[in-house]
Formats: structure tokens, sequence, C-alpha cells
């Protein structure tokens, strides 16, 4: 995948990677494919070959980008930037062994989270004199705190998810299984620009009391409290929505605890601003829900960060004392789950300004009534 971003652009991140490690006391950074990959370079491998891909980032030099040497054509396409060297790696070659040199055999590394056990132990035989660490725990604000070109592509995938949002209401969901409610979402997900779908969570009744649950062969009653949400990429970039949606009018009890949620979404959001720990965002939602009696019910964290990924660090959870930036973008989707009833969930995205909270998601946040 290319991004529309520029090579400048991606030469920029490089750079700040790169001051960013100086920082830190490390000798550079050494990514393996995956979304750091991306958002560095713009180039997306073939992971799945299993062929050694690499790209080195030293705090002094040029980065590097290895790749195999059939792949080399199509990196150089993707990347294409004057800054960036790609270097082909040939059958009977060591790639360690040229990364190994490319580093000098010592000092420390960051290397992105999702690298391979395989790369890593690999790598520490090539040169054991280095050492490595996450970049998550190096540098932890490196992919956090996103620029104005993330937010923009953050907006515009929440817009997108809105719009799937307004059409899922029309859909006729009593006397369906769950299991082809899902396929309509994701279809409208594609529909709106999504080239990537992540889930399509359809929990209705008492499987909607189970935050984990996957759609299902549970055929939709009239009465029934169904839980939504989905995810995925467009232009890059995440989307999320959740949503709780009744098939015909709700119930009292059902409106009271649809409330509640909204409630301590709302008090999360309000809660959003520079400075504030991550834990102080859930732990706002999570005053509220205690506060009505509920306590007990909303079982999982308030949020994480999205960006390149539909879910990604910092998360909004207790013991999480990272402090918000303007540019952190993150999900507040509380929630309450009655084991064998019903559950509800609300969920947007919001970006952290130097003023507070911004909502990225604009589609409304109530009991939506569908047939």
């Amino acid at each position: 995948m290319v991004t529309s971003m520029s090579a400048e652009d991606h030469e920029r991140r490089m750079t700040r990677t790169a001051r960013a490690a100086e920082d830190a006391g490390l000798a550079g950074v050494i990514v393996t494919p995956g979304p750091l990959m991306v958002w560095l370079c713009g180039y997306t491998p073939a992971r799945f070959r299993g062929l050694v891909t690499a790209l080195l980032v030293p705090v002094e030099g040029q980065p590097r980008l290895l790749v195999p040497a059939e792949e080399k054509a199509v990196a150089e396409r993707a990347t294409g930037a004057a800054a960036l060297a790609v270097t082909a790696w040939a059958a009977g070659v060591d790639p360690y062994g040229l990364i190994a040199k490319w580093t000098g055999g010592r000092g420390r590394y960051g290397v992105s989270d999702m690298t391979w056990a395989r790369d890593l132990l690999a790598l520490q035989r090539a040169a054991p004199e280095t050492s490595y660490i996450t970049v998550m725990e190096a540098l932890p604000m490196l992919r956090t705190v996103k620029d104005a070109f993330e937010v923009e592509q953050l907006e515009a995938a929440a817009a997108a998810s809105d719009a799937v949002y307004e059409a899922v209401l029309g859909l006729r969901f009593a006397g369906r299984r769950e299991r082809e409610v899902a396929p309509d979402i994701t279809a409208l997900m594609t529909e709106y620009g999504h080239e990537v779908i992540a889930f399509a969570v359809v929990g209705s009744g008492p499987n909607g009391a189970d935050p984990q649950h996957e759609a299902g062969e549970r055929v939709i009653d009239s009465g029934d409290m169904v839980v939504l949400d989905f995810a995925g990429l467009k232009g890059g970039y995440g989307s999320n929505t959740g949503r709780t949606v009744h098939v015909g009018p709700p119930s009292a009890e059902e409106r009271k605890v649809h409330g509640v949620v909204r409630e301590a979404q709302q008090a999360a959001f309000e809660a959003v601003r520079p400075g504030a720990a991550c834990q102080d965002i859930d732990r706002a939602a999570r005053r509220v829900i205690k506060a009505a009696g509920y306590g007990e019910y909303f079982t999982h964290r308030t949020g994480r960060g999205i960006g390149v990924l539909p879910h990604e660090p910092p998360y909004l959870v207790e013991g999480e004392q990272l402090p918000l930036v303007p540019g952190m973008c993150f999900t507040i989707e509380p929630g309450i789950y009655l084991p064998g009833r019903f559950g509800v969930r609300v969920g947007d995205v919001v970006t952290c300004t130097e003023t507070g909270g911004r909502w990225l998601n604009g589609s409304d946040r109530g009991v939506g009534v569908v047939e």
C-alpha cells in the first residue's frame, strides 16, 4: 500500500525518529514489516512470504531499507524518497549480516513492537554487542502524537464511518441472524471507502452482554438491544464506531442504561485535556457508571489509540499514566453489560487539542431504533 503522503513528508518522519532516538540514548531504530514501517516510509511488504525486510533509521547517516531482490523495484516506487537508500539482498546473502554491518555491530537500538522473535534473535546472533528495546517503550510519543495530515485522515475515516452507521439504521434486523447482518455492515464500509475491514460486531439481546462477542447464529428478535461496533481503515487510517440500536421502541430501563453510558462517555470526553493522564479519562467514565450502580458491569478499558491501525497505543485504562498531548487520537467507548440480558456501548474517535477534546465522529449517539 502506498499512502498519499509525499516522499518529503516521510523524510521528515524519519528525521524526527532519528532525533527522538538520539534523545533517548539510542543509536537508531530498526523497523520490520508492520504499521511503523508504513508510517515511516510508506512501504508495506508482503510479510507473509517470510522474507527479511527491515528499515534502519540511524541517529547518524542515511536511512536504509533492506528488501528481497525481487521486491526492490516495488519498494523504490512505494517509498520514492531520495533520502532513503533501498538495498536488495539475494539468495546466498545473510540479510542480518548486512544490518549488522550497517550498525557497526554495536549500540542500543529501538525495534518495532511487532518484530518477530526470529528476526530479533537473528540480529542478536549477527551482532552480539548490540542491545534492543521496543520503540513503544523507548519512544512512546513517536507515533502516538499525530501530525495534521494524520488527524485529517482520521477525520475523513470517521466521517465515512458515520455514513455507514446512518445507512445501518435502514437495515432490517428482526428475523435475521447476527451473522447475516454483519456482512451488510462490512459491505457498507467498503461502499463508503474502507479498504480494510477490521471487525463488525453484532451482539443482540443477551449476546450484547459479552463485550467480545462475534456475530453468530442467534436470530435477532423484536425487543432486542443490539450492540454494534465496527472498525476498519480508510485512506490508510483507522475508523471505529460503537453504537447500540433497538429493534422497535426500547423500554424505560434500556433507555436508562443507555443514558448512563452516554453520560459516562461525555464525562470522559470532558476530561480530555493536555497533561491529563490516560487513566484519568478511564476514571471519569467509570465514576459515572459506578455512581449509577453499574460499576461491576463495565468490564473493559474506556478506549485506546487509533492511527494506521484501528487498535494501537495509548490505552485509556487504570495504571496508564502517559500524559495526553495535542495530536493524540483515541476512542472513548464505555459500556455496560448485564449478563443474560443485554449490553450497551457507545464509542467514538476523539483527538486531543490545545483546549481539550474534539469529536471526530458526528453520528447520533442516542438509541437507534431499527426494524
